[in-house]
């Protein structure tokens, strides 16, 4: 296979960041850390295409559907549901023409002690966490492995999961087994996916972000405030994350900047995957 040695001199950062003409779903798009990522790819110049369970999304939603000069859509949908989430990826097809990039940021935490936790529940964790995000995965590899390759990265596309640090360490101060085990399994899906889907030169990568302030954290650090200590004072940075800290990364992992780069996972929390202030 021929390669050219020299595209560094005229292939830019810019360019190799750039989404534009790309359409990205996003899951879980419609808050928190899901609707900071489809604003990081409208600003990359992506379309995006917003799937979330909720009836009514953010209010700034709205300035992402008009602000960025991209097209915008939301669909209500669920992940639990293959079928219902079958329906809603064939019209973003036929809405958009295509699909060149997915983020899986549809995800829920239960903070309950393990002897407590009813089966319902639990199960509902995992279909959301980890089914949702497979079959996610599956309806957009699918639509990408029937799409021409992109001919400067010769990628047909990119899967980025949306794991945690808690696939790593429990969260101190909280009970949360289901979803620390369902992000390990987000995670190792990550790392499969991206092995078995190379051949159609689909990438698959995750990213485990630490603790990150959103509006439902900072609800719960304010009426936890022992939760909101330990979530900025442990971290080696002795901060919580900002949903900026993600942005780039999201759109690196997007974008033909990351095009040898797959079945890998990102740590961004502040250093505390590698230890805790004591």
């Amino acid at each position: 296979m021929s390669q050219n040695t020299d595209s560094f001199l005229t292939r830019t950062v810019h360019d190799l960041l750039s989404l534009k003409g790309r359409t990205i779903v996003v899951t879980g798009g419609g808050r928190g850390l899901g609707l900071a990522f489809a604003f990081a790819i409208a600003e990359a110049g992506g379309n995006v295409a917003v799937i979330d369970y909720i009836d009514t999304p953010h209010d700034h939603y709205y300035k992402l559907e008009k602000d960025y000069g991209v097209k915008v859509k939301l669909y209500k949908s669920d992940v639990t549901n293959f079928e219902l989430l079958k329906g809603t990826f064939d019209e973003i097809v036929k809405d958009f023409g295509g699909i060149h990039g997915l983020v899986t940021a549809a995800g829920i935490c239960v903070d309950q002690p393990f002897l407590e936790r009813p089966p319902e529940s639990v199960a509902r964790s995992f279909n959301v966490n980890v089914l949702g995000t497979y079959y996610a995965a599956q309806l957009a590899a699918a639509q990408m492995d029937k799409q021409d390759p992109s001919p400067e990265s010769r990628c047909k596309g990119s899967i980025v999961f949306i794991a945690s640090i808690a696939a790593y360490v429990a969260s101190k101060g909280q009970a949360t087994s289901d979803y620390c085990s369902s992000k390990g399994a987000v995670v190792a899906l990550a790392k499969s996916l991206g092995v078995e889907l190379a051949a159609k030169n689909i990438r698959v990568n995750s990213v485990s972000p630490g603790y990150m302030a959103t509006d439902m954290t900072l609800s719960q650090c304010h009426r936890f405030p022992w939760l909101g200590d330990i979530m900025n004072n442990e971290p080696p940075m002795r901060r919580m994350g900002d949903r900026t800290d993600l942005k780039v990364p999201i759109v690196y992992l997007l974008s033909d900047a990351s095009a040898y780069h797959t079945s890998d996972d990102l740590l961004i929390t502040g250093g505390i995957h590698a230890g805790r202030l004591m």
